[in-house]
Parts: C-alpha cells; sequence; structure tokens
C-alpha cells in the first residue's frame, strides 16, 4: 500500500491506498480509539485484490499526532479531502467503535459520496439513543483510567475488546507506543467530543451493523439492537468475537463486508 499524506487544520494526517484502477468499490477503514490503521490488517489481506482500499490513522492516532482542535466535522472533511485527492467518487465506510462516528458524520455532510456503510462494533448518531446518565459516563472514562499504571491500563483494554490471541497481541502492538497520558487524551476526546457533536442523522443508503455477540463494551451491544429496532437496519452478530471483531473473527467479518457489498450493487443494477 502507498503511504500518503494530507495537510488538514489541526495537522498533518497520514492514509494508505492500495489503488486498483479496475476496482468497481473502493472501501475506507476507520479505526477505533487508542488504535491506527493497522487494526484491519485481516480486511486489507482478504479485500486488497479486488477493491481498493483506504486506510488512515484518525487524527491524534497512529502517525497522525501530534494534531491540534479534533472534531468529528473535522474528521469527516478530511475524509471528503482524501477521497478528493484519490479521484473517487463514491466509496463504501467500515468505521470500527469510535471509527464509526467520523464515519457517519461524513455521511450526513456528503451522502452522495457514499454506496454503503458498515457500523462495526459501534454506536448510532442521534438524541434519542442515550440518557443524560449514558452521556454522562462517557465523560468519565478517561478520568477512570487515569487510576490504573500504564502496563496494566493497556493491557486491561486489550483484553476487555479481545476474545482471541491475535487480537490482543494486535491490540498490544498499537497501544504500546503510547504513553498514558496519551492513551487518556484519546479516550477524552472521543468520548467527550461525541455528546458535543451527536445530533440526529437519516441515511439514505444501506447500512449494515455488526456487532461481537461476546462485545461487552460499555452498552455498544444494547445500542446496536436500538439502532437496528428503531431503523431497520440489519443487524448481524459476529460469532466468538468481543469489540474487536474484525480481529477476533475476521472471516465472518470479511464474509458480511462483501456480501454487503454485492447486495447493494446488485440492488442497484435493478434499478
Amino acid at each position: 500500500m502507498q503511504h500518503r499524506t494530507i495537510s488538514a487544520k489541526g495537522g498533518t494526517v497520514h492514509y494508505w491506498i492500495d489503488k486498483k484502477e479496475s476496482a468497481a468499490d473502493c472501501i475506507v477503514f476507520t479505526h477505533g480509539v487508542t488504535a491506527d490503521h493497522t487494526m484491519f490488517e485481516k480486511q486489507v489481506e482478504y479485500f486488497a485484490g479486488h477493491y481498493t482500499i483506504i486506510l488512515w490513522d484518525v487524527p491524534m492516532h497512529g502517525l497522525s499526532r501530534p494534531y491540534d482542535e479534533f472534531s468529528y466535522r473535522d474528521t469527516a472533511e478530511i475524509l471528503r479531502d482524501i477521497l478528493q485527492t484519490e479521484r473517487i467518487e463514491k466509496a463504501f465506510f467500515v468505521g470500527m467503535s469510535m471509527g464509526g462516528y467520523p464515519s457517519q458524520h461524513f455521511g450526513v455532510l456528503y451522502p452522495d459520496m457514499v454506496k454503503g456503510l458498515i457500523a462495526l462494533d459501534t454506536t448510532p448518531l442521534g438524541l434519542r439513543y442515550y440518557s443524560k446518565s449514558d452521556m454522562w459516563w462517557l465523560k468519565q472514562v478517561a478520568s477512570m483510567a487515569k487510576c490504573f499504571p500504564a502496563n496494566i491500563l493497556r493491557k486491561s483494554m486489550a483484553w476487555s475488546v479481545s476474545m482471541s490471541g491475535y487480537s490482543y497481541q494486535k491490540m498490544m502492538s498499537m497501544l504500546r507506543p503510547l504513553s498514558k497520558a496519551e492513551i487518556i487524551e484519546q479516550m477524552r476526546v472521543a468520548y467527550e467530543y461525541f455528546p458535543r457533536e451527536n445530533k440526529d442523522a437519516a441515511f439514505l443508503f444501506p447500512v449494515l451493523i455488526l456487532v461481537g455477540e461476546k462485545d461487552s463494551t460499555g452498552k455498544v451491544k444494547a445500542y446496536c439492537k436500538e439502532w437496528a429496532k428503531q431503523t431497520g437496519y440489519p443487524l448481524h452478530f459476529i460469532k466468538k468475537a468481543k469489540h474487536f471483531a474484525n480481529g477476533d473473527n475476521p472471516e465472518q467479518v470479511n464474509r458480511e463486508i462483501e456480501d454487503f457489498i454485492t447486495g447493494v450493487n446488485n440492488h442497484a443494477a435493478l434499478r
């Protein structure tokens, strides 16, 4: 994959692209909090032969550090700039956990550039889904993390989202380069800015919700169930997987993504 950068208002953002000129579709993968683009290596292995793939380090994460004035609106604008730079008119978006928020904000702002959204162990935009107590607890996550010594914090975070040895080791490899202060700051921004920028959203493009059947991170699983109930979006559970479902069970996640893309394209061809 080719490593490229783009200048944004808060700093330099790094992204990677494997462009297939003959490929009909592009898939944009956005990672979760305290992670980086490498959390999708099992998806790259599977999809790179037939699709244009874009990965990126979200501002304040991975190589896209340091970064000032983070906002989810800003991340959506950066995604648009990346697609325009690469002359990609439409794409499928896979957003994992926190990565679902840049993807959804992009869908609100630029729906004509979205062929479909795969919401992977993430939660919906929308005021009706979250109580005041939900929002209060989100703001406490970073403060609670301060109570743990750095190495215990890393290990507990990795174990809490992983069911497989692969996912645990991959999560640890992404956490090790980060200081405790950086981990806490990433968590603070991710969880404090979500309530600030949360708003009702109605998507006209297809959406698929995927969640690990053993996902115990916060109320993610409950939110996904309510999201599907409120919208009618299909909700599929990933077997033998926790929050890092695309690492725990990449075979099912990859198959779900590919089946979704095929279904969207087949439906479009019949119109």
